[in-house]
């Protein structure tokens, strides 16, 4: 392959949360960054600013937006306008952001379940009301939108509906079917969506990432999506993201939430986010393709080496959604982190419902990968 994704890197030595949470000893598979690193075009274009010496207020560039609008026409065949798009640090941001602006207190906010932890809080975050729809399962254990359950947790109090799409924890990525479903409901009650698409870009063969909002334009006036290249070139720690909003009443309320709330962009984010999407095509090729190899060695371990655990093999992003309510452990993060010196996701992250679960972030080189598996079927092998 043109890039080494079998590097391995010491990131004990850097400022990483996931290597430096738990003792030298434990494999961290467990929060949601990879440990590639990020492509050398991205790196060059940062040396280069760094080199500069000043880094005083940015002003956004144009650029950088032109990027961002290349970049959805040419990978997801969405057309957007420049004023479109605004920047913002962080996804999370954005659908607080989105919940500041639209809402009231005593309104609802619709997440489903099994859902990434942070959306559990915008509701408290704004003084609203949560309500939570469970995602459907299927009998081989993937995940699929009903759309009676849907329809069903959608009020006259509902105000906003984050979605998560690609969707994590589960990884799937929703059909054009399930997308308009949800989104006639959402306008027929003139309920605002929130698309938290963070993972678009990170899809395997055999699927296809729909941004909502280009379904229609009726779909698009009421969507707020969110995107970035953070989960895609692992550059989640220079913190820059956007909101694509092509409602401008809505666009408009979006950023006067902003205003004196959420600063602008970090200049190297910015200019890493632009160099990733002008430059970064061909690394992300070779990414997914080096994430396809280790999914399915996730997948069939899984199925061969791990007695009671079971995981659909995901449509996209670098996450394995493991159940292991056959194995009897009441709490199985607890047991892989004690037992097996492995650190993945508690369930009960994604949902109380959901403690027999673990999250395993395989983005990662292989032979990481494989030294946390054989640990976990050590340690269930020795019970």
């Amino acid at each position: 392959m043109k890039y080494n994704f079998d590097q391995i890197i010491n990131r004990r030595e850097s400022e990483s949360i996931k290597w430096n949470l738990y003792e030298e000893d434990v494999l961290p598979l467990w929060v949601a960054d990879t440990d590639f690193m990020s492509p050398p075009s991205v790196v060059s274009s940062l040396q280069e600013r760094v080199n500069h010496g000043i880094f005083g207020y940015p002003n956004i560039q144009d650029s950088t937006k032109h990027a961002i609008q290349l970049w959805l026409l040419k990978r997801h065949n969405w057309k957007v306008d420049s004023d479109d798009i605004v920047l913002v640090p962080t996804v999370i941001q954005g659908f607080n952001i989105t919940a500041k602006a639209y809402t009231n207190p005593g309104d609802s906010i619709l997440i489903q379940t099994p859902a990434y932890h942070p959306f559990f809080h915008v509701a408290k975050n704004t003084n609203t009301n949560l309500i939570s729809s469970p995602l459907s399962r299927n009998a081989n254990g993937s995940y699929k939108v009903s759309e009676d359950v849907f329809q069903s947790a959608v009020t006259p109090e509902t105000r906003i509906f984050i979605l998560c799409n690609p969707q994590n924890p589960t990884g799937r990525t929703f059909s054009k079917t399930e997308l308009l479903n949800m989104a006639e409901i959402c306008f027929k009650h003139n309920v605002i969506v929130c698309s938290d698409e963070i993972h678009s870009d990170l899809v395997f063969p055999g699927t296809k990432h729909i941004p909502i909002a280009s379904l229609s334009e009726d779909i698009s006036s009421i969507t707020i999506t969110l995107l970035s290249a953070s989960k895609t070139f692992n550059i989640a720690g220079l913190k820059s993201s956007a909101a694509v909003i092509t409602n401008p009443m809505l666009r408009d309320r979006f950023v006067q939430t902003m205003n004196g709330f959420v600063g602008a962009v970090n200049l190297l984010g910015e200019i890493a986010m632009r160099s990733a999407f002008e430059t970064g095509e061909d690394w992300l090729q070779n990414l997914l393709f080096y994430l396809e190899v280790n999914r399915n060695l996730l997948f069939d371990f899984i199925h061969t080496e791990l007695p009671g655990v079971q995981m659909s093999k995901p449509e996209s992003t670098y996450l394995g959604w493991l159940d292991c309510n056959d194995t009897g452990l009441k709490n199985p993060s607890n047991f892989f982190l004690d037992q097996a010196r492995v650190a993945l996701n508690d369930g009960n992250w994604f949902g109380e419902e959901y403690n027999h679960f673990v999250r395993l972030n395989f983005g990662c080189p292989k032979e990481r990968l494989l030294i946390g598996l054989e640990r976990m079927r050590t340690a269930l092998g020795q019970r």
